[in-house]
């Protein structure tokens, strides 16, 4: 059976974080939705996407295909749902939305409502607000470690670290280090993968994922609900946040509540508003109604889309959205949304970056990390900087 993760409408409320990827390419808890969808289907799926995304992330077809909405995270019920269906056949949710489809030809998609509708009674999540992501990304955390076989904690890590909690709920990869740390896993599980160096003086607590390659800097406060995503430093103090990786939060500042996406770097001193200061809800900005709509949500901080950088001591509403190659600065309060490719600060005012100088300061940060940004995605970057986001 072929499996395919395509996006649906939701795809432009989860702008900016799908400007440069799929729906499915998301990461929320350890995995990305579709590394959770390969576990739980036991292969490799292949994701579906706009156009200009298509050379980047090509698609695998057959004459039988069963396609799934890129953006909904699985559960045993809805899987055991989806396997059984039949050529033809539609799962449907109670609000008759498209969950999956078994057909011979994905332009089939586009005329689901012919198909034969099957009924999906059960629950399931589906992201389709950016601040989802955030949300609930403690209890994915806690749903993914379910499918990770327990690490015993070896006795260097129990010996030269302050540990609070149930050690089996601590899932350490044996190539991590970590010295004169505070481990808290009373309030959920921790998981530190391969080769994650944890910096004397941290404090981390569950839930917790720190992913492949990361680094936490000397005195980091780590709050629960948090992934830090391979590849990336952090310092300071974070709360509830995904950075999805490769990113940079080095240094001493407040980030919560918050999204921040690929080869991104937060600058020395950076604060994060996530509460206002009536306790209201948070509004944000939203690509699909291209308006500021309100998120029902007491706490909410920055979106940050890929490539995107801000300066030291700079201050961040409650609700921010920077958009992909963004590069801010100054220490006023920015705009609740800066647009994609735009560089200024609230008092010089923003303008639109020139895109070859964009070019090589991404070439440079990624060439720190042994890694090149590719043709492929330059040009789809170069097609993005040619339309208005």
């Amino acid at each position: 059976m072929n499996y395919i993760l395509f996006d649906n409408e939701d795809w432009e409320s989860l702008l900016p974080f799908t400007f440069l990827r799929p729906m499915s390419h998301i990461r929320i808890g350890i995995f990305t939705i579709q590394e959770k969808w390969d576990i739980f289907l036991g292969v490799e799926t292949s994701p579906l996407t706009p156009e200009y995304l298509q050379k980047a992330y090509p698609v695998h077809t057959t004459d039988d295909n069963i396609c799934i909405a890129g953006n909904i995270i699985p559960n045993e019920t809805l899987v055991t749902a989806i396997t059984q269906l039949q050529m033809n056949e539609a799962l449907i949710s109670k609000e008759n939305q498209l969950i999956a489809a078994r057909t011979s030809s994905i332009e089939q998609l586009s005329q689901w409502e012919t198909l034969q509708k099957i009924p999906f009674e059960g629950t399931y999540f589906q992201l389709t607000e950016k601040f989802e992501i955030f949300l609930h990304n403690g209890e994915e955390i806690i749903n993914d470690l379910k499918r990770v076989s327990p690490t015993p904690i070896s006795e260097n890590v129990r010996n030269n670290n302050l540990i609070f909690g149930d050690p089996s709920q601590l899932y350490i990869d044996p190539t991590a280090k970590i010295f004169g740390a505070t481990l808290n896993c009373t309030e959920g599980p921790i998981y530190i993968g391969k080769n994650v160096t944890v910096m004397e003086g941290s404090h981390l607590r569950g839930p917790l994922a720190i992913l492949d390659d990361a680094i936490v800097k000397m005195g980091a406060k780590i709050y629960g609900e948090t992934t830090i995503g391979p590849l990336c430093k952090v310092g300071g103090e974070v709360e509830n946040a995904v950075m999805f990786g490769y990113s940079n939060k080095a240094h001493d500042g407040y980030l919560g509540n918050s999204v921040i996406g690929h080869w991104c770097n937060i600058g020395a001193g950076t604060i994060t508003s996530n509460l206002k200061n009536n306790y209201s809800s948070i509004r944000q900005w939203n690509y699909k109604t291209r308006r500021f709509d309100h998120t029902r949500q007491q706490f909410c901080g920055l979106m940050m889309g890929d490539h995107s950088k801000c300066g030291i001591n700079v201050a961040i509403n409650s609700g921010t959205v920077m958009g992909i190659c963004t590069s801010v600065y100054g220490a006023e309060f920015q705009r609740f949304y800066v647009a994609n490719f735009m560089t200024g600060s609230p008092i010089g005012g923003y303008r639109k970056n020139n895109f070859n100088k964009i070019i090589t300061s991404e070439k440079a940060m990624m060439a720190r990390r042994n890694m090149e940004l590719n043709e492929t995605f330059i040009e789809i970057m170069r097609t993005l900087y040619e339309k208005n986001d």
